[in-house]
C-alpha cells in the first residue's frame, strides 16, 4: 500500500470507522489472522463461530441438526445471486425448521440463527483485509466486513477523501458490483452494501447501480450531537445504521424483495422511511391513552410512503405487546387500494385481504387478530336498514393506517370507521403536507409524528426538482385574449363582483375547451416538447379541463404530430360519440400504462392525455413534464404535479408547463400551505440562472490565462489526473444546468462557453484515453451543442482514442510535433496496456514497466524528446509483432500468454518445448469444458480448475505456486475461451 493511501484511505476513513465501531461494541480482527478458521479462501463464512452461535441460541440442538443446519447455510441452491440471498435472508429472519425429539416425540423446531430480540447475545465482529478466493481474479480483500454469529452480512468499500467528488463513492460502488459480478458466493449472506469516503458515504443492496445507494442523513433514535462533535456523513451512517439494535432491525423489518419488470429488487428502507417507523411505533406504545397513540407521517410523494406503510405493517406483527395485531390500510380511491394491495403482496407479506363490499368488510374486521385488511373509506357506510354504522371490534390492538388522510377521511365515513373499531390507533399517512387552514386533520389523528419535505427529498436524491414555466398566457379565443373578452363584456361590475365571475367565467368549458385555442396550445406544446424534452428520451403528460377537452387533445395530436398519444378517462353511458370515440377498458388502460412506463426507444407512446386519472398514485419515472391546462387546487395541485418529481436515468428535474392562463392561481394554491413544508414544490426556470452562473465560472476559471484558441495549452492543463477529475465534475455540473434552461433565451450567454469547454473536454479524452470522460452521459441538447460547435470548429475530435495498432495510428500521431505528439504516443500506449493487460498480464506488465522507465529517464532529463519518441515507437512495434511471437512457438493467439504466464511462473524450467506442450494440454481441457456461458456457471469454473491443477500437478509445479497459478490459468480462459 502506498503512503498516500495509507494516510488518505486507510487512516481517515477505514480506521476512523473500524475505531467508531469499537466504541459500539464490535470486536476487531485483522483478515490474516481468521485464516485459520477457514479451510480455504473459498470460505466467507466463519464456520465455527456460526456452529458455536447457533448451539448458544438453540442449546437444545442436536450434533445431526447442528451439521444439517450449517450446510444449509453453506451450501445454497439458487439460480442466481438474488435468489440465493432472498433464500438467506429467510433464513435469519424466519429462521430454520428442523425435525428434532425434545421429549414429546419428533417435529419440528424452529433455529434461530441470530438473536433479534437481544442484540447483545449475538456476536458482532469486524475485519478488514479478508481475503477471498474463487473469483475469476486472483483473488479479493474488501476493505472491511461486518460479520454476525459468523455470517458475512454487511460489506464496506472505503475511498479516499482526496479523489476527485465525483468518483469517491462512484468508484466504491463500481469496486462492489466487480466483486459480485466475480465472487458471487460472498455475497449470498450480504444485507447491506456501503460505500464511503468519510465525506461521503451512501449504503445500498446487491446488485444496486450508483443513483440507487442513499444516504443516511439520520442516525436515529440518537442526534447528531450524541453521535459526536461535527460528525461527518460517515459517522451518522455507522451510528444511525450499524449500532447493534439498529443494524438488526433493519434486517428484520426493513428489507423487502420485490419483483418488478420482470426480475426482482432488493430494497433497504431509507433513513426517513426508519425513522418515521420508530417514531411511530414509539408513540403507539408509550402514548397514555388510545386517542394520543395516532398522528401523521407526511413524506413527499416519491419518497417511499407506500414502502414506509409495508415496514411499519412487518415490524408492528413482531411487537409482543401488541399480541398480534390487527392492521387496516384505508384509502379513499380505488387505484390506490389496488396499488398498495399489490405493494404488500408483491414484497411477500403475509396474506393481506382486500375488501370487496361492505358486508365482506364487516366480516373481515370481525375475524378477530393478526389479520390484514385493504379498504376503501367508502366502504365504511351504512346499509340501507342501518341507521347506524355498527360496533365491529373493541379490540385495542388494531392499527389503522390512513393513506392520504387529509382529504375525505375525516367527513362522515370516518365516524363510521371509528364507531367500528372505537378503540383503534388512527395513522394519518400523506404525501402532501396538512394546510394551514385545516385543523381537523391534526385533531382526528393527532400532531405530527414524522415529516420529509418537499426539499429535503430534492437534497437527498429522493426526487427530482420540478420546475414551472407559464406559456402562452395570452392565448387567444376566437380572436380575443380570455382577458380582454372579460374586460370587454363586465367592465361595468365592481371589482369584487368581476373577479368573482371571472372565476366563473374562466372555467367555462365551452372557453377552455374550444377546439381553435386546443389547437394552438398542442402546436406550442409539440414544438415545446420536440426541443426541451423527447431529445432526452422523456415522455409527457396532457392534463384536460374535461373529458371533451381531453379527446379534442386527441384530435389535434393525431392530426398535427406523429408523436403517439393516448387518452385515458373513464366512459359513462350518457357520453356522446365524441368521448365515446376514446373510452377504453380497464385491461386496455393497463397495457397503455405499461407501455408509457416504457423506454422512447422500446415504445413510442409518447403522452397520456387525461382530465382526472392518473393524477395521483400514478408512478411514471420517465415522465418529465406535465402540460397543465386544468385549475389545481391546494393538494390536488401538488399530488398531479408531483408525477414529474420521480428519479429516472438522466433527469435532473421534472417541468409543469402552465397553459391554463393564470399563473398567479398556482401561487395562491401554494399560499395555504406553511412556506418551509412546500419549498421547493415549484421554481421557475429562471431560478436556476445564479447556479448556471455559477457553475460556469467553476468551469471556464481552468482555461483563465489562456488563449482559447489554443487547443494544446488547454489540453496540457487537463494532464494532471486530479486536475481532469475536478474539470470533469464541474463541466458536468454547468452542463447539467445548461441542460435544465436551454432553449430558453436565458441560456444563450453562455452557449459558446459550453462549446469550448465541450471541445477541449473531448480533446483531453482522445490524448488521455480516458474511458467514460466522454459526452454520452450529459443531455442530448447538450451532446448536440457541443458537436455542433466541434464541427464549426473543424475539430476532429469525436472519435474514441484511435487504436495503436490501426494503419491511421501513424497519420493520426504524425499531426503533433514535439512535447504533443510525445504525449500522444504515451497515452496511446498506456491505453492500449490498460485494455489488454487481461489477455496476456506477463507481456503487458513488462512493456508498462518499459514505458515507465522511458518516461522516469525523460523527466530526468537523461534522454532528449527524440530518443524518448524512439524508444515509445519500438514499444508500439513490439506490441505489432506480438502475434508473431505466438506463431513462432507454434502457437495460437489465444495460448501465447498461457505459455508466458507458465514461463514467468516456473523459471526453473528451462525447456520450451516442454512449456508450449503444457499450454497446449492446458488449453485444450479449458476449450473442452468451456461450455455457453460458463463463466457464470461454478460447477464448470471447478472443474476447470480440478482439471488444471491436475496437469501442473504431472509438471511437478512447487506446491507453494499450485493454488494462485491455477486461478490465474483460469482466469486467462474467461479472457480467451469465453463463450
Amino acid at each position: 500500500m502506498s503512503i498516500n493511501k495509507e494516510w488518505n484511505e486507510k487512516k481517515l476513513v477505514e480506521n476512523r470507522l473500524i475505531q467508531q465501531l469499537q466504541e459500539m461494541g464490535y470486536a476487531y480482527a485483522h483478515g490474516p489472522s481468521l485464516d485459520a478458521e477457514r479451510k480455504s479462501g473459498l470460505e466467507v463464512i466463519l464456520t465455527e463461530r456460526l456452529s458455536h452461535a447457533i448451539l448458544r441460541l438453540n442449546p437444545w440442538i442436536s450434533e445431526n441438526n447442528l451439521s444439517k443446519v450449517v450446510r444449509s447455510i453453506t451450501h445454497i441452491d439458487a439460480v442466481n445471486l438474488m435468489e440465493a440471498n432472498e433464500k438467506i435472508h429467510n433464513m435469519l429472519v424466519n429462521y430454520i425448521s428442523v425435525q428434532q425429539d425434545l421429549g414429546k416425540g419428533k417435529k419440528g423446531q424452529t433455529i434461530k440463527l441470530i438473536d433479534f430480540n437481544n442484540p447483545d447475545n449475538n456476536e458482532f465482529l469486524v475485519v478488514d483485509q479478508f481475503s477471498v478466493k474463487g473469483g475469476e481474479e486472483k483473488g479479493i480483500r474488501p476493505d472491511l466486513i461486518l460479520f454476525i454469529n459468523g455470517l458475512p452480512l454487511v460489506l464496506i468499500e472505503c475511498k479516499s477523501p482526496m479523489v476527485s467528488i465525483d468518483e469517491q463513492i462512484g468508484k466504491a460502488v463500481k469496486q462492489i458490483l466487480r466483486y459480485q459480478k466475480n465472487y458471487e458466493h460472498l455475497f449470498h449472506y450480504n444485507q447491506i452494501l456501503i460505500a464511503t469516503s468519510n465525506d461521503r458515504a451512501k449504503a445500498g443492496t446487491i446488485m444496486a447501480q450508483l443513483q440507487h445507494y442513499g444516504e443516511w442523513k439520520d442516525p436515529y433514535p440518537l442526534t447528531n450531537p450524541e453521535v459526536g462533535d461535527k460528525p461527518t456523513p460517515q459517522d451518522i451512517l455507522v451510528a444511525g445504521m450499524l449500532s447493534k439494535t439498529n443494524l438488526l432491525d433493519l434486517i428484520q423489518n426493513f428489507i423487502v424483495f420485490e419483483p418488478e419488470g420482470g426480475r426482482v429488487i432488493k430494497k433497504l428502507a431509507r433513513y426517513q422511511q426508519f425513522r418515521a417507523v420508530g417514531k411511530a411505533i414509539n408513540r403507539i406504545l408509550s402514548a397514555k391513552n388510545s386517542r394520543d397513540r395516532g398522528g401523521v407521517v407526511w413524506h413527499t410523494q416519491g419518497s417511499g410512503k407506500s414502502l414506509t406503510m409495508l415496514y411499519l405493517a412487518v415490524k408492528l406483527r413482531r411487537i409482543e405487546e401488541l399480541r398480534n395485531p390487527t392492521i387496516v390500510i384505508v384509502t379513499d380511491r380505488k387505484d390506490l387500494d389496488n396499488q398498495i394491495t399489490n405493494t404488500f403482496r408483491r414484497c411477500g407479506f403475509a396474506n393481506p385481504q382486500q375488501a370487496d363490499g361492505v358486508r365482506n368488510l364487516k366480516k373481515l374486521l370481525l375475524q378477530g387478530p393478526g389479520a390484514t385488511i385493504m379498504t376503501l373509506v367508502q366502504k365504511f357506510q351504512t346499509d340501507k336498514e342501518e341507521e347506524h354504522f355498527p360496533e365491529l371490534s373493541t379490540a385495542s390492538n388494531i392499527i389503522v393506517m390512513i393513506d392520504e388522510s387529509h382529504r375525505s377521511q375525516y367527513k362522515g365515513l370516518a365516524m363510521n370507521m371509528r364507531t367500528a373499531m372505537p378503540n383503534a390507533c388512527y395513522l394519518g399517512f400523506t404525501g402532501t403536507p396538512i394546510d394551514k387552514e385545516d385543523k381537523s386533520t391534526t385533531r382526528t389523528f393527532g400532531s405530527y409524528i414524522d415529516k420529509y419535505t418537499i426539499q429535503q427529498a430534492v437534497d437527498d436524491g429522493a426526487t427530482v426538482p420540478i420546475f414551472y414555466e407559464a406559456r402562452m398566457t395570452n392565448m387567444h379565443v376566437e380572436g380575443e385574449t380570455l382577458d380582454q373578452l372579460f374586460d370587454r363584456k363586465f367592465r361595468e361590475y365592481d371589482a369584487k363582483t368581476r373577479e368573482r365571475i371571472q372565476e366563473k367565467y374562466v372555467n367555462e368549458e365551452a372557453i377552455i375547451a374550444s377546439p381553435k385555442r386546443i389547437e394552438q396550445i398542442v402546436l406550442d406544446l409539440i414544438k415545446h416538447y420536440e426541443e426541451h424534452i423527447q431529445p432526452n428520451g422523456f415522455k409527457a403528460q396532457i392534463v384536460a379541463v374535461s373529458r371533451d377537452a381531453a379527446a379534442t387533445y386527441k384530435e389535434k395530436m393525431d392530426e398535427l404530430s406523429d408523436l403517439e398519444s393516448a387518452v385515458i378517462y373513464s366512459s359513462t353511458n350518457d357520453d356522446d360519440d365524441h368521448k365515446k370515440r376514446y373510452a377504453i377498458s380497464k385491461d386496455e388502460e393497463k397495457v397503455l400504462i405499461e407501455r408509457f412506463k416504457k423506454p422512447l426507444e422500446e415504445d413510442k407512446l409518447a403522452f397520456l392525455i387525461v382530465c382526472d386519472k392518473l393524477l395521483t398514485g400514478f408512478d411514471a419515472p420517465i415522465e418529465q413534464v406535465m402540460y397543465l391546462d386544468k385549475p389545481l387546487k391546494e393538494h390536488n395541485l401538488l399530488q398531479a404535479i408531483a408525477r414529474t418529481n420521480r428519479t429516472y436515468n438522466g433527469k435532473d428535474y421534472g417541468l409543469i408547463v402552465d397553459y391554463f392562463g393564470v399563473s398567479s392561481f398556482l401561487e395562491k394554491a401554494l399560499d395555504i400551505f406553511s412556506k418551509d413544508d412546500i419549498q421547493g414544490a415549484l421554481m421557475p426556470i429562471e431560478s436556476e440562472l445564479p447556479r448556471l452562473q455559477t457553475r460556469h465560472r467553476a468551469a471556464m476559471r481552468f482555461f483563465d490565462y489562456i488563449r482559447r484558441d489554443d487547443l494544446e495549452s488547454c489540453i496540457q492543463i487537463l494532464q494532471p489526473e486530479d486536475v481532469r477529475n475536478e474539470f470533469d465534475h464541474l463541466f458536468k455540473q454547468f452542463a447539467k444546468s445548461m441542460d435544465m434552461v436551454m432553449p430558453n433565451p436565458l441560456a444563450q450567454p453562455y452557449v459558446n462557453d459550453l462549446g469550448f469547454l465541450g471541445k477541449v473536454r473531448q480533446a483531453a479524452k482522445s490524448r488521455y484515453k480516458v474511458e467514460g470522460m466522454d459526452i454520452s452521459d450529459l443531455g442530448e441538447k447538450v451532446r448536440q451543442l457541443i458537436a455542433d460547435h466541434l464541427s464549426a470548429s473543424n475539430v476532429e475530435i469525436l472519435h474514441d482514442p484511435i487504436d495503436i495498432l490501426s494503419s491511421k495510428f501513424e497519420s493520426h500521431v504524425n499531426q503533433f510535433q514535439g512535447e504533443a505528439k510525445a504525449s500522444e504516443m504515451e497515452h496511446a500506449i498506456k491505453h492500449e496496456i490498460r485494455i489488454k493487460l487481461e489477455e496476456n498480464p506477463v507481456y503487458y506488465t513488462s512493456l508498462r514497466e518499459r514505458l515507465k522507465k522511458i518516461i522516469d529517464a525523460r523527466k530526468q532529463k537523461q534522454m532528449d524528446i527524440f530518443e524518448m519518441m524512439k524508444k515509445m515507437q519500438d514499444i508500439i512495434d513490439d506490441m505489432r509483432n506480438t502475434a508473431k511471437q505466438g506463431e513462432s512457438l507454434g502457437l495460437a493467439k489465444e495460448q501465447y500468454p498461457f505459455f508466458l504466464m507458465l514461463e514467468k511462473q516456473l523459471p526453473e524450467e528451462k525447456d520450451k518445448e516442454a512449456l508450449k506442450v503444457l499450454t497446449e494440454v492446458i488449453t485444450e481441457k479449458i476449450q473442452e469444458l468451456a461450455v455457453i456461458e460458463w463463466t457464470q456457471k461454478d460447477d464448470v469454473k471447478r472443474e476447470m480448475r480440478k482439471q488444471t491443477k491436475r496437469q501442473l500437478r504431472v509438471f511437478k509445479c512447487p506446491e507453494d505456486k499450485l493454488e494462485s497459478l491455477t486461478v490465474q490459468l483460469v482466469d486467462l480462459g474467461r479472457i480467451h475461451y469465453k463463450k
